[in-house]
């Protein structure tokens, strides 16, 4: 799939209600060092949706499968039980920068010693599946420096999370069939598919093909960008942050 989205002008429509609330990275610093339950389920939440980014930059760092793993794991307990927030600087901003310089900050300081847990042993903060990770890491391959491969695998996993969230959206409004013949309209290129093609697959006409794929990408518009917030301190940075990440499939 080419998860490159489509450049539309933003729609003036008002977006849903729940876009722009409060986000789960803004509800993570607010805690403070101390944490709290709301905050620990909002940064678990958080770190599970985006650990293959992760994943990917210690591969392009030269570590085998195995190793890549057990670091992975032991820097999201690091994470998740004691947390980097009191050292966190300017990255606080944008959870992506944030995650980033706190993985470099652990391998170059406290992997060696986090090293001495047998494999398997202790707490699993996140449930990885290695055998996924790796097939996904090897799909994914390419030549790209361990940050931008960072990236695009960033900017890759916040594009699958905006179409789960829209397809979910889609069953319980019981369209789940329409989502499903339509969806392809939402990242790939003029040419992919045709208007009539879906027509004939839904039974039904062009034109109402037409207004559904716009309401669609209208409402994928909308989640891309509260997605995007989710992962900063600052709604006012949703653009800049849309820009590099999907400046990412052009490095």
């Amino acid at each position: 799939m080419d998860h490159s989205p489509e450049t539309h002008p933003a729609d003036s429509t008002p977006a849903r209600a729940d876009t722009f609330a409060t986000t789960r990275w803004t509800v993570v610093l607010a805690a403070g060092r101390p944490g709290s339950p709301q905050a620990a389920m909002a940064l678990e939440e958080l770190c599970r949706t985006y650990w293959f980014p992760l994943y990917a930059y210690v591969r392009r760092r030269g570590q085998t499968r195995e190793d890549a793993e057990d670091l992975t794991q032991a820097f999201f307990a690091r994470l998740l039980e004691k947390g980097f927030l009191e050292s966190a600087g300017a990255e606080r901003g944008r959870f992506r920068a944030f995650l980033l310089t706190a993985l470099k900050r652990f391998m170059a300081n406290e992997w060696d010693r986090s090293r001495t847990l047998k494999r398997g042993g202790g707490a699993t903060p996140l449930p990885l599946d290695p055998q996924q990770a790796d097939s996904q890491f090897l799909a994914a391959s390419n030549d790209l420096p361990p940050d931008r491969a960072f990236d695009r695998e960033w900017a890759v996993a916040l594009l699958e999370r905006v179409v789960i969230r829209l397809r979910d959206e889609c069953v319980a409004e019981g369209r789940a069939g329409q989502f499903d013949h339509l969806k392809i309209f939402l990242t790939s290129g003029k040419g992919a598919s045709s208007h009539a093609d879906a027509a004939a697959a839904l039974g039904t006409e062009e034109g109402a093909v037409r207004v559904a794929v716009h309401r669609l990408r209208k409402r994928y518009r909308q989640l891309l960008r509260d997605e995007v917030a989710q992962t900063l301190a600052q709604g006012a940075y949703v653009d800049a942050e849309m820009a590099a990440l999907f400046g990412a499939f052009s490095k």
